[in-house]
């Protein structure tokens, strides 16, 4: 009876193991013909056995696996998914056993991978398929998770699509992980077009120069990533009405960072979001005291005024910015826009009047307040213009001529045209 027995579990054992190649096989022959669908017909078919494979087969397998359910690209969302824990399992599988002899392969179909997603992910961003473009980046994460960046790319391109809830989960990872965002980068000018190129990397920037071809490089640090990450989950509560919860996270932030202005911004932003001028105004200045004669500051300190409605402290930032940066187009426009908009204020009033001779009066009293006022909005910009006589910013040549227009001073404003003309045709 006991050989009776042995014999049957041998032939047990035995017939496993044929199953377990034939099953194998026929993964194989699928992938060799591009038949995914068999393939992952075939795993399926496998997949009960792996608890019986030996060392050497179940890594094959899982390699296979993984080929079967990527489907070189084309597989959906889950099965890539999948095809990337595959790879993850075969790797850990071999380092336990100590034999890397598919680890190689898994590490090479990764890359291919990454360079894939990072193709498709890049063209759905830029076709403003911010959906998509975030369940590649996301997917790009899970395949390196040490490139935290394309999960703060997954969290950018979720919150440009309005989906709040996936992109604070994106966020909030991010914020776990303590992310920056900080790298250097690596610049040189080129010799032969007299532009500065952008490298991946120190030492390609380096070879260039030694050849010859560059000059100039310097390195540059970016700016953290982190009072956008904090503002952006803050945000993401308000927008979901969870007001304690977005103060929190800001608090939280400024406790590790209490002198970074971004962060303070960002508070005030919030504040200015829940109708809390006051409070949001005390934090703007806040922001100021840390770096008074900081042009950059001044005018984000300007722009979240200007967009708070508080326009005196707009245009005092504004100014400031100019002052400490005069060739900062982008603070002489708003300035000049802060100011615009007060005229404008007027034209309500000014539609509101009747025919009467009081009111043709109080019409032409107004009319002259809101011309004084668009005269010194275009003064800001003449100013910029003569301070820089060689700036090409259309904009705020578009702005002035707007301005000329809406005064009748028809001479200047074709000046205005003209020059944008000249500006448009490259010259």
């Amino acid at each position: 009876m006991k050989k009776l027995m042995t014999l049957v579990l041998v032939f047990t054992v035995t017939a496993m193991s044929f199953a377990q190649k034939d099953e194998v096989k026929a993964i194989e022959k699928a992938l060799k013909n591009s038949n995914f669908a068999n393939a992952k017909s075939a795993v399926s078919a496998a997949e009960g056995l792996i608890g019986n494979m030996d060392d050497k087969m179940k890594a094959k397998f899982l390699f296979l696996k993984a080929q079967a359910l990527y489907a070189n690209g084309t597989a959906s969302d889950g099965d890539i998914d999948k095809a990337i824990t595959a790879l993850e399992e075969l790797k850990n599988h071999e380092s336990s056993i100590g034999k890397l002899r598919y680890t190689e392969d898994a590490n090479e179909m990764k890359i291919g991978m990454i360079n894939s997603f990072i193709t498709k992910a890049n063209s759905d961003f830029e076709t403003k398929n911010y959906k998509a473009a975030a369940i590649k980046f996301e997917k790009l994460y899970k395949m390196s998770p040490k490139d935290t960046t394309y999960l703060y790319y997954a969290a950018s391109s979720a919150v440009t699509d309005q989906d709040y809830d996936r992109a604070l989960d994106y966020y909030i990872q991010l914020k776990n992980l303590g992310y920056s965002g900080e790298k250097m980068n690596y610049y040189a000018t080129n010799k032969e077009t007299g532009e500065e190129d952008y490298f991946n990397d120190k030492s390609t920037r380096d070879f260039y120069v030694k050849a010859k071809s560059h000059i100039k490089p310097r390195d540059v640090k970016s700016e953290p990533k982190t009072a956008e990450i904090v503002k952006n989950i803050a945000l993401i509560y308000v927008q979901n009405g969870e007001t304690e919860k977005a103060i929190s996270a800001i608090k939280d932030a400024k406790e590790e960072n209490p002198n970074d202005y971004n962060l303070i911004l960002s508070e005030a932003n919030i504040y200015t979001k829940l109708g809390n001028n006051e409070k949001a105004s005390e934090l703007f200045h806040e922001a100021l005291s840390l770096d008074p004669e900081n042009p950059d500051l001044n005018y984000n300190v300007g722009f979240y005024a200007m967009n708070a409605e508080q326009y005196e402290d707009a245009k005092i930032a504004f100014k400031n910015a100019l002052k400490y940066n005069p060739g900062f187009a982008e603070a002489a426009l708003n300035l000049s826009t802060v100011i615009i908009n007060e005229g404008n204020v007027l034209n309500d009033e000014m539609s509101s009047l009747g025919n009467s001779s009081a009111d043709n009066k109080k019409y032409e009293e107004l009319r002259a307040q809101k011309n004084e006022i668009f005269t010194k909005g275009a003064e800001v910009l003449e100013s910029f213009i003569k301070t820089n006589p060689n700036s090409k910013n259309i904009d705020i040549y578009t702005q002035l001529k707007n301005i000329y227009g809406a005064l009748g001073e028809m001479d200047k404003f074709n000046v205005m045209k003209a020059k944008i003309a000249e500006i448009e045709a490259g010259n």
